[in-house]
């Protein structure tokens, strides 16, 4: 079997008197994209930041591969605005990098043309393009990845996911990623695994979203997702609007693969 890049047997963590993860078992092998799913409050956040060292848990272990190189995008940017950040700053802020390699990173999350702008000027997008860019930074083995779309509307949504897939193609890395796009990320993962303090299922994408565990967890909404893969023929600006040259018929047709929503009446297969 191959070597996980990271391995957690029995992860127990509590604060206040409240249990956030009960019995937790994880591994991450090396090139997969894994996410996590489950409610507000199934413990994800405190999971991965357990799995990454910023939380000690109060029962269980974590194994992580020997010179394991991370890159954490956090779920969200605590910035003051009083102190104006530039992207190119950001980049640079905990990490050494010539230009050419900012240029280089942020080219490839489809923001170069972002790097004298102000961190607070930017859309959701284009900040997720950045910090997904400054992650890149470190050549990571492992991405990880809390919510990736946050402040991102529905329709750019599935373009970060054709992303996230792309650099892992790229970099040859894995993916861990907690995510509540339940309509795109059962297409856009390896593995899923569904969380509510502990380990309700897990599995490949379809076998998941037939579980009556996270049919019981998601309710009707666990019924409506639709598995499709987003297919590539043209480009998207940051907000993941199609930009010419496309075919909006093309766009237009949920057989391409762009569908904003699920469609009404659509089942998992």
């Amino acid at each position: 079997m191959t070597e996980p890049l990271i391995a957690a047997r029995g992860l127990v963590f509590a604060r206040d008197g409240q249990t956030i993860l009960d019995g937790v078992d994880i591994r991450v092998n090396p090139g997969e994209i894994v996410t996590l799913v489950g409610p507000n409050g199934a413990g994800k956040t405190t999971l991965v930041r357990v799995l990454i060292g910023l939380l000690s848990a109060d029962a269980g272990s974590v194994e992580r591969r020997p010179g394991l190189t991370l890159g954490y995008v956090p779920q969200k940017l605590h910035l003051d605005p009083v102190l104006p950040l530039s992207v190119k700053r950001l980049m640079t802020l905990t990490r050494r990098a010539s230009r050419a390699q900012v240029e280089e990173a942020l080219a490839e999350t489809g923001a170069a043309h972002l790097m004298g702008k102000s961190m607070a000027e930017l859309s959701g997008g284009e900040t997720q393009r950045v910090l997904l860019a400054r992650a890149l930074l470190r050549d990571p083995d492992l991405l990880v990845l809390d919510e990736p779309t946050q402040g991102v509307d529905q329709s750019g949504q599935a373009e970060i996911y054709e992303l996230i897939r792309r650099v892992r193609e790229r970099h040859d890395c894995a993916v861990l990623m907690i995510s509540h796009d339940l309509h795109v990320v059962m297409a856009a993962t390896d593995r899923v695994i569904c969380l509510q303090r502990h380990v309700c299922c897990h599995g490949e994408p379809r076998a998941v979203a037939g579980n009556p565990e996270y049919r019981r967890l998601f309710g009707d909404l666990a019924a409506e997702v639709a598995i499709y893969r987003h297919h590539h023929d043209h480009d998207h600006d940051l907000h993941g609007n199609p930009v010419p040259p496309h075919d909006p018929a093309a766009c237009n047709d949920p057989t391409h693969g762009h569908v904003p929503h699920v469609p009404a009446g659509e089942r998992m297969p």
